[in-house]
């Protein structure tokens, strides 16, 4: 550590996560006017089993000015965590989805708005890539997905539409996470709304028409004081919440509907039957009924597992059961060993007792 390391600590944000490093923006410049640092996580975080993401408040100390680097450690409770992505502190979800290339599913939407709706903050709706299809059907996307409850953006990279009302609706102090499939565009928009970082961007596969990885990580941008804005890597397979009682909630259509009368049963899950507040008469409930079947499923799985009772052959490990070794493949225990040998038994080659030879012999 060089001389100029001092042992005080002092305040920033975690902008980047690479490998095991991360990229803290401090609060103040430093004494040389370094205000980025790369650092470590100390080894306390660790096993107090505080794991660091992406927008993070933190606190750093152990700083070499001259060579840039330092070591967190403390963080600052968080205000939210939106998983998938892994970003902390998240003031509102961009949820981004091509018109074209790759073509727009709406099963693969909606599991991105009920990822974005779970952490509860607000959600905007992006359609990029509005050059590449006709304006009234970029229009009429809008529209549906104000029926949904979101007020949806198309916007251009190529023309420049809609990105100027994009950027005033993001200006707001906070992090907002862009979030969405892989190919649609992420990287481009936010190259739209900051000329100077110049991220990497590719086309989608010509073949599959699918989406390319070229952002491999989170990292935050300055959008303006205070705003700031999350690139994040594209996945194609959005999680669903655990409990089918949780899906209804993330929908706005559903929750505007429960906020007008309740449903006959308290357990009701909102398939259309009779006594449903709900009803079935909305563009969404065929898409809602497959994400409820889906989280049905994996209940149900789960509780096939929770249930099932351990044994003889079996144990538990974490969430599920695994088969156990057999006695004779188990390595010896090394404690077991030395004991045996401080009792003055001797064992074999695997590291098992024998029996003592027979004094009378």
């Amino acid at each position: 550590m060089s001389a100029e390391a001092g042992p005080r600590r002092l305040p920033g944000q975690v902008v980047a996560l690479l490998a095991n490093y991360c990229w803290v923006e401090l609060d103040r410049p430093g004494p040389t006017g370094l205000s980025r640092l790369l650092c470590t996580r100390r080894t306390r975080l660790g096993k107090s089993g505080q794991s660091i993401a992406v927008g993070d408040r933190v606190w750093v100390d152990g700083i070499d000015w001259p060579e840039g680097r330092g070591a967190v450690a403390a963080l600052e409770p968080r205000d939210g965590l939106l998983e998938r992505p892994a970003v902390a502190n998240v003031a509102r979800v961009v949820v981004v989805v091509a018109l074209a290339e790759p073509e727009l599913d709406p099963l693969q939407l909606t599991r991105f708005l009920l990822t974005a709706e779970a952490t509860g903050r607000p959600v905007q709706l992006v359609f990029s890539k509005a050059d590449l299809v006709p304006a009234p059907l970029a229009q009429n996307w809008c529209e549906r997905a104000a029926a949904w409850g979101y007020e949806a953006l198309a916007v251009s990279t190529q023309t420049g539409q809609g990105l100027d009302r994009l950027h005033q609706r993001l200006l707001q102090p906070g992090i907002a996470v862009l979030c969405g499939p892989s190919g649609v565009g992420k990287s481009s928009v936010l190259n739209g709304l900051c000329p100077e970082l110049g991220l990497r961007v590719a086309a989608v596969s010509g073949r599959l028409q699918r989406g390319r990885h070229t952002t491999r990580h989170v990292e935050l941008f300055p959008l303006a004081p205070g705003a700031l804005l999350a690139d994040t890597p594209g996945f194609n397979r959005p999680s669903l919440p655990a409990e089918p009682a949780a899906l209804a909630h993330l929908f706005p259509e559903v929750r505007e509907r429960l906020s007008q009368g309740s449903c006959r049963f308290s357990n009701c899950l909102h398939q259309g039957d009779p006594g449903c507040a709900v009803g079935a008469d909305w563009e969404r409930h065929g898409l809602y009924l497959q994400c409820l079947a889906d989280v049905v499923l994996d209940a149900e799985r789960r509780a096939r597992v929770s249930s099932r009772a351990e044994g003889p052959g079996l144990r538990r490990r974490g969430q599920g059961l695994e088969p156990r070794l057999a006695p004779q493949l188990r390595q010896p225990s090394r404690r077991r060993q030395r004991q045996q040998l401080l009792d003055g038994d001797t064992v074999d080659d695997s590291g098992r007792a024998l029996s003592p030879p027979d004094p009378a012999g």
